[in-house]
């Protein structure tokens, strides 16, 4: 069996595989190592089923090279009143998706009806089990309480021949459901309640979706349970912590039922913590609850943490069985951050889907230099360059297109950088566009932009080297593609919604899901029908399997570019948690009433410990608002900023670097990914604040840190960026790039002035970017006006 497949190993760094290591030194089980996923088909899988899959089926893989290794997949199907064959084909094509594959080893309880009776027999004739005739209610009054000990039934010292008797008539349906059932006779007076004569079989009138109308008697659990690892040979029998105390009756069932002859290793049942995920729910009863009462769609709304829900939202498998083995596999029960596996998912998703360009909330925007029927194709990349695949596709521009309403100001706050009247900004993939008029409808409300481009700034970037604060990406208006875009926000709007006093269902997020008719650009329509893709500067995305058509786009957000919550809960009191939620709805209103306002405050985001962080950025380090807000806000690029301090104590040029061109580095990876640290980081900062480069030429520096790493100051000298400053050298390129475009030179003589950036742009070129700007304009313009 190959062991290749790094996709589905798990980490040996845990309490699970200390044991399997160690069985197989002391040869507990030969060389076997049998596992297994039972669950029950009583509806759909979710992702804390994931966890245990991942773990089951990955130890067979993992340990294929040492030992002989299966995982079966066995369905407990010993409740027939709740269990389907829709549930099953559910859950074995929920296995399959995730990439596992239990190959001939598939098994059912139900299979096993006739040995769990032949089993309960032998126990009542042992004398150690017995047919109990008390209610339901009976039985749990006579159980006792955690401080007193239970009372004996009845019905408890009946002989072995009239709870025989009993027993069969039970297996015949002589009884009704409830009238009688079997229990094990351990001891009434356990400190333990489940010793306390546990159930082991109850009467029930019900079909089975297997063995139809043959049998009235049906096992539970935790007596069924243990018998069928036995059967099965099962190794090594991994439960959530919830039945950690369940393992006294499974060894006390192994023990009484089970001769050595039988099965002469054991299996041992261990029990490891259950992926407990904030912001939904796990359990099936609640998650039935959502879908009956059309809370959601169905067992594969998006936004369900299902195996199905996040199946038809787009998740990948690789990311799903990537966060599993993330999260790990102790003794100690804690609640994951959604953030954490959104995270994930960016992870997965990064390197794997191409980028395109889709506008949500479209505004229409007029070029009124641009001729009406001129279409321009530039190539642009499917990728980012920090990913090694040279895709690209073809991107029109055309006289209309579109850009995302919020894209826009009228009357913009300071830190805005995106568009507004008399401001030019950079279109992604083509030019520089300057706003000059603003149209509105009969209601005021805005409808279109109109304004010109710069012809020579094709690709985004100017030839004098300007650059707009602002990128925006847009699509072409005649070209484009209308789509419904569907986004998915999390389900609650607490992260324990199953743990308040309220009903789960009080704490329901009103804006978990939020549909918009956008425009997409004409290559997406290129890719495979099922590829997941970025659309850029929004989140990655894929068509829905079940609502898109070619004709009828639908694609669903599986995740944001960036965690929009970012609150740490776990393991605060619940006044804590609560102060924290009238906070964020204090936070949010605060922001809605802003953004009519046309105003945004960066620091309403920030808890306590990021607001201390900003006094002090803001204050003693002297950073402007916004910047000492953008770091303060993220405790990596805090630490990254304050270690860069420690190689270059220049806060201000620091922070500028860090916001303005680092984080746009971090868009698609995180800090840790970047193959350089703060101290190259900050000798970077300081060539540029020192002048010994120019801005252009440390672009071209940062650029081959981000593919490579490095020093600096040795790509300074290698690719010879020291900045120019020498009149005469730079007099010598200047001359030589006139006399190179004498036609150029006379028309900017004739008074088109504005070619003076062409000229700084064959400056900067012929000197690899080295040029000092201002010397360089100031020696070009004498040079053009004094050969006049």
């Amino acid at each position: 069996m190959s062991t290749s497949d790094p996709s589905t190993e798990h980490s040996r760094d845990n309490f699970i595989y200390d044991i399997i290591d160690e069985d197989l030194e002391e040869g507990t089980y030969g060389d076997r190592v049998v596992t297994r996923f039972p669950p029950e088909p009583n509806g759909y899988l979710h992702i804390g089923h994931a966890k245990s899959i991942v773990l089951n089926f990955g130890i067979k893989h993992d340990y294929a090279d040492r030992a002989d290794t299966q995982c079966h997949l066995r369905f407990d199907d010993t409740n027939p009143k709740t269990e389907s064959p829709e549930y099953v084909e559910s859950i074995k094509d929920a296995v399959q998706w995730l990439g596992y594959d239990w190959e001939e080893h598939e098994y059912y309880a139900s299979d096993y009806f006739e040995q769990f009776y032949r089993y309960a027999v032998k126990l009542i004739k042992q004398g150690d089990a017995y047919v109990d005739s008390l209610s339901e209610e009976e039985i749990r009054e006579y159980r006792g309480t955690v401080d007193e000990p239970g009372t004996p039934s009845p019905y408890r010292d009946r002989s072995v021949e009239e709870n025989l008797d009993l027993f069969r008539r039970m297996k015949a349906g002589a009884f009704d459901d409830g009238e009688h059932v079997l229990r094990a006779k351990i001891d009434m007076s356990s400190p333990h309640m489940i010793m306390r004569d546990p159930l082991l079989f109850r009467i029930m009138h019900a079909s089975h979706y297997r063995r139809g109308d043959e049998w009235c008697i049906y096992p539970m659990y935790d007596y069924a349970h243990p018998l069928e690892d036995a059967i099965e040979d099962i190794t090594h029998s991994l439960c959530t912590l919830e039945f950690d105390n369940n393992r006294r009756v499974y060894d006390w069932v192994m023990e009484h039922c089970l001769e050595d002859d039988d099965i002469p290793s054991r299996p041992r049942q261990y029990e490891f913590n259950r992926l407990n995920l904030g912001y939904t729910v796990m359990s099936k009863t609640k998650l039935r609850h959502l879908i009956e009462e059309d809370l959601v769609g169905g067992w594969d709304d998006p936004r369900l943490p299902t195996i199905s829900g996040l199946r038809r939202r787009g998740v990948p498998p690789s990311a799903i069985r990537a966060f599993c083995r993330k999260v790990g596999v102790t003794r100690s029960q804690s609640r994951v951050q959604i953030g954490h596996f959104e995270h994930a998912l960016r992870d997965d998703l990064n390197p794997t889907a191409p980028r395109v360009m889709a506008v949500l909330d479209p505004l229409k925007v007029t070029v009124t230099n641009w001729d009406e029927d001129e279409v321009d194709w530039i190539d642009a990349n499917h990728w980012p360059r920090d990913i090694d695949k040279d895709e690209t596709r073809p991107v029109p521009f055309t006289r209309e297109f579109y850009i995302e309403r919020d894209d826009f100001r009228e009357d913009p706050p300071e830190d805005f950088i995106r568009l507004a009247p008399g401001r030019e900004v950079r279109l992604r993939h083509a030019y520089f566009f300057t706003c000059e008029e603003v149209v509105r409808d009969a209601d005021g409300t805005v409808t279109e932009l109109r304004g010109t481009i710069d012809p020579d700034t094709r690709s985004g970037t100017a030839p004098d080297g300007r650059s707009p604060d602002g990128t925006l990406h847009w699509v072409s208006a005649t070209h484009g593609i209308p789509f419904e875009a569907r986004l998915y926000d999390r389900l609650f709007e607490v992260p324990d919604p199953d743990a308040r006093e309220d009903h789960f269902t009080e704490f329901l997020n009103p804006n978990s899901l939020d549909i918009r008719q956008g425009i997409l650009e004409p290559a997406a329509q290129e890719l495979d029908a099922d590829e997941r893709v970025q659309f850029e500067r929004q989140g990655y995305f894929w068509p829905d399997p079940e609502d898109s058509r070619p004709d009828a786009l639908v694609y669903n957000q599986i995740v944001p570019l960036r965690d929009t919550w970012g609150e740490d809960e776990d393991g605060l009191s619940e006044a804590e948690l609560e102060r924290r939620r009238r906070e964020k709805e204090q936070r949010k209103e605060k922001q809605r009433r802003r953004s009519l306002e046309g105003k945004t405050d960066p620091v309403e985001y920030l808890d306590d410990h990021q607001r201390d962080r900003f006094d002090r950025y803001s204050g003693p380090v002297g950073l402007s608002r916004d910047d000492a807000a953008a770091i303060a806000g993220d405790d990596t690029l805090a630490t990254f900023f304050d270690e860069a301090r420690d190689h270059y104590d220049a806060p201000e040029p620091l922070a500028n670097w860090i916001v303005n061109v680092l984080l746009g580095a971090l868009k698609t990876r995180t800090l840790e990914d970047l193959p350089f640290g703060p101290d190259a980081f900050a000798a970077l900062v300081r060539l540029v604040d020192t002048d010994e480069i120019t801005s252009r030429g440390a672009d071209e520096v940062f650029d081959v840190l981000l593919e490579d790493g490095g020093a600096p100051g040795a790509i300074v000298e290698e690719r010879g960026l020291r900045q120019v400053d020498d009149t005469e050298a730079l007099a010598d390129v200047i001359a030589d790039v006139i006399a190179d475009h004498p036609d150029e030179a006379a028309r900017y003589r004739d008074g088109k002035e504005g070619l003076i950036g062409f000229f700084m742009g064959q400056v900067m070129q012929a000197t690899s970017g080295s040029a000092n700007p201002e010397l360089a304009r100031e020696l070009l313009r004498k040079e053009l006006e004094g050969s006049a």
